[in-house]
């Protein structure tokens, strides 16, 4: 059994909408296919991811480096034991050959949509969902069936005001959405607080709402809408300052009654050990939000899992970034909190499959094979235009 081909190309996202830092409108992610030997039904079988949402394609570091590396290794190496299945553990330590420890970029990134391709394409080669053969490898019993789900959403539009968010937030609820998530720091504080006030005649509840500053603001800013965030018990403060400014998060955590979340910028299990260390974050309470499709894949993430077990965090405190299938089968397969969504933004890759329904912020693991990418009529039509 060996690899074939292994294909990438960049897609530009279908969104012109803005956070507190970044317009998307000119971002791309790298579409990746992995070709193999093995025929089922007349056709190779192919493995295929992309690597998350928010970020940029990795086309270079995955052309130039990773996927000659891989072609150029004998096929027996990156096979399991058994020989049955391919490794991701084992593509990973020969993608990243003669790469510098640390430095957690870009690179992490490339990896990331390499090593979970690997992941659909033995799921596909095992004729099941990813969850399954996620949880199977990483010794759980099963797979969750179902998921609990929030919509992501609340960023800041042209010309938006506030009655386009609350039928933006009236959309979701009426899709089967129970909790939703949006954007500050892209406005004053004052102006913020009538977004939040809005958004929340939809949400009803403070704990079915949570805010994202996307790594705004310095210390007193940060402070200064603690003070005003507290009073609605909010389901989550995520990301107040810098990712890496642990510091700030855990003076944070000192005077914010409600939990916090960060960790979606976090891409390697060191990082997060120094979270945990020095961040401030509290076991029981605050929010982990690393992202398998960011941090080099599912072996690194479970790296961080441990690290979080390890210094008494549960891995239920887990809600990864992502809003897609991907991070869909991970939390299903891992056993972890809950999933993001991006309901109708993001597109093609946004959102979960066609026909999948959200009841009662719940959405059932399909049965698909893989990842379920499939199930995207927008998005499969790429894929099928990349491979061909």
């Amino acid at each position: 059994m060996r690899i074939t081909r292994i294909i990438e190309t960049p897609l530009r996202l279908e969104s012109n909408i803005s956070n507190a830092f970044v317009n998307f409108s000119h971002h791309t992610v790298s579409l990746i296919a992995i070709v193999t030997d093995q025929i089922v039904g007349g056709k190779p079988v192919i493995g295929i991811s992309f690597n998350s949402i928010g970020r940029y394609a990795q086309s270079g570091i995955l052309k130039d480096r990773m996927i000659p590396r891989l072609l150029a290794e004998d096929p027996e190496n990156l096979l399991q034991e058994d020989g049955k299945l391919f490794s991701p553990e084992k593509i990973s330590r020969v993608a990243l050959r003669n790469e510098k420890p640390g430095g957690h970029g870009d690179r992490a990134h490339a990896l990331a949509g390499l090593e979970l391709a690997v992941w659909d394409l033995n799921a596909k080669l095992n004729d099941e969902p990813a969850s399954h053969t996620i949880a199977r490898h990483f010794g759980r019993e099963s797979a969750a069936s179902e998921v609990h789900v929030y919509a992501a959403g609340g960023y800041y539009y042209p010309g938006e005001d506030l009655d386009a968010l609350r039928a933006e937030l009236a959309r979701y609820a009426g899709q089967g959405f129970t909790r939703f998530k949006m954007k500050i720091g892209g406005a004053s504080l004052d102006a913020d607080k009538q977004r939040i006030d809005a958004a929340l005649e939809v949400a009803g509840s403070g704990t079915n709402l949570a805010v994202d500053a996307n790594g705004r603001f310095d210390l007193d800013t940060a402070l200064q809408y603690a003070r005003a965030l507290d009073p609605y018990a909010l389901m989550w403060f995520e990301e107040a300052g810098d990712p890496l400014d642990y510091e700030l998060n855990s003076a944070l955590a000192q005077v914010y009654g409600g939990a916090l979340a960060t960790g979606e910028n976090l891409f390697s299990a060191i990082d997060v050990k120094n979270l945990i260390l020095f961040g401030g974050m509290r076991p029981g309470q605050d929010v982990f939000q690393m992202d398998s499709g960011l941090s080099y894949g599912v072996t690194e993430y479970a790296r961080m899992l441990h690290e979080m077990e390890s210094r008494g965090f549960s891995r239920k405190q887990a809600f990864p970034h992502g809003g897609q299938l991907l991070a869909l089968h991970v939390v299903a397969g891992l056993g972890l909190g809950g999933c993001e969504v991006y309901p109708s933004i993001f597109q093609p890759l946004g959102g979960f499959g066609d026909k999948d329904v959200i009841v009662n912020g719940k959405l059932r693991v399909g049965d698909a094979p893989g990842f379920g990418l499939e199930t995207k009529s927008a998005l499969i039509k790429k894929f099928t235009e990349l491979v061909s």
